[in-house]
């Protein structure tokens, strides 16, 4: 099986700028594309694993990746599926969030002897002579074609600003720059950077003539068409300080019964041959191609050793037979105690286990917190600090999150 046809059976591809060419190209030639991240946080979440992966399956079949951080573009930031202009960034924290994508990607793409090359679109965004600038690439754009785009139409009720008008200029003169210094003949995204991509290759095309290509591939969306990779607590890092290996491993075995082969498809390697037979499973059977699809993402992004754990414990938990050795732990610190205790909303909300004090009042009102297998059914509950006599306690949420809180 070619990786093109890879990428389509395993549901990836959702346009191509020209298939036949594109087929052929990937399929007899060795080429080099890229896909550009905007490092508008400090870590890669669960929305970036596709194009990762498959920046993965491509080298996979011998072509070099090339992944761009946008240091320039994140200063002002794609408007791309949102309401209100993007937070503006710092140099500082834009070059820190991009040293964090680079050691994560590093775990799915082999960047060793020009394998495949990281570059930074700052380096030569940042000292572009403006007006030259315009007077060579902006005159290639048609403002009245760039509003009909949807990256901008939806912006327009809420009002789009002039900065972000020229987010979809920069990124095409990336590819215009990343063709004319790397040879890089393709540009791949997500299906919400279509509009981006057909600029970059038509401002190719007008400048020097030149033929790119580019493809998008499908977000990853629940069955019902909401993002994945969004929970109680915010969304899915990579990062295992933001979300650890258990509560990543968790959120996979947690997926809907209509997401699991879709998700195995596209965020493993699990053979296709063997992801058919798990297509047959149905009912309570499909909890074991859960279990294989959270064990296998995990291993991708948390290592072997993590992963081994977070099934250890999750089963362990399940049977009630807790190993608290292997249990995910967040600290609470000496100030968080008044008098000796600290209130329970205090303590859901310092570790994360409800993202704000009137969500734990919510939870401990239905019932759904339970302290060292005590079920805590008054709001105004305070944990005495005697209670950690032995080092910890040990919060339930629900009937499947459990976490150690320590002092530290």
């Amino acid at each position: 099986m070619t990786v093109f046809e890879e990428l389509k059976a395993r549901g990836l591809i959702a346009q191509t700028t020209d298939e036949e060419k594109i087929k052929d190209l990937i399929t007899n030639e060795k080429i080099r594309f890229y896909i550009g991240f905007d490092p508008t946080a400090d870590s890669l979440h669960v929305g970036h694993f596709v194009q990762v992966m498959v920046m993965a399956h491509m080298q996979r079949a011998g072509h070099t990746p090339i992944a761009l951080f946008g240091g320039g573009t994140g200063m002002v930031g794609d408007p791309s599926g949102k309401t209100d202009m993007r937070k503006m960034l710092t140099r500082e924290t834009i070059d820190h969030n991009i040293e964090c994508f680079r050691k994560q990607m590093s775990r799915l793409v082999d960047f060793s002897d020009g394998k495949a090359v990281m570059v930074n679109n700052a380096d030569w965004l940042l000292n572009l002579n403006y007006i030259n600038f315009m007077r060579e690439i902006g005159v290639h754009f048609s403002v009245n074609r760039m509003l009909a785009a949807e990256c901008y139409k939806q912006r327009m009720e809420k009002g789009l600003t002039f900065f972000e008008m020229n987010y979809m200029i920069m990124q095409s003169y990336d590819f215009l720059h990343l063709a004319r210094t790397q040879n890089c003949i393709m540009q791949l995204g997500g299906d919400d950077q279509w509009s981006n991509i057909i600029g970059g290759i038509e401002l190719n095309r007008r400048c020097d003539g030149r033929e790119v290509y580019g493809m998008t591939f499908n977000l990853l969306l629940t069955s019902e068409g909401k993002k994945m990779g969004k929970t109680e607590g915010g969304a899915v890092w990579l990062d295992p300080e933001k979300t650890s290996p258990y509560e990543f491993y968790q959120y996979w075995r947690n997926v809907d019964d209509a997401d699991v082969i879709k998700c195995l498809k596209m965020l493993t390697f699990v053979s296709l041959e063997e992801i058919a037979e798990y297509e047959k499973c149905t009912g309570s059977e499909l909890n074991a191609v859960k279990e294989r699809l959270a064990y296998e993402v995990t291993k991708l992004i948390h290592g072997e050793e993590e992963a081994e754990k977070a099934r250890a414990t999750a089963k362990a938990l399940f049977s009630n037979n807790v190993d608290v050795s292997t249990m995910p732990s967040s600290a609470i610190s000496e100030t968080d105690f008044i008098d000796g205790g600290i209130q329970l909303t205090a303590l859901l909300a310092a570790t994360k286990l409800a993202p704000s004090k009137g969500e734990a009042r919510r939870l401990i009102e239905q019932g759904g917190i339970s302290v060292d297998d005590e079920k805590m059914t008054a709001v105004n509950t305070v944990i005495s600090k005697d209670a950690f006599d032995k080092g910890y306690i040990v919060v339930k949420k629900g009937k499947k999150v459990f976490l150690k809180v320590v002092i530290g």
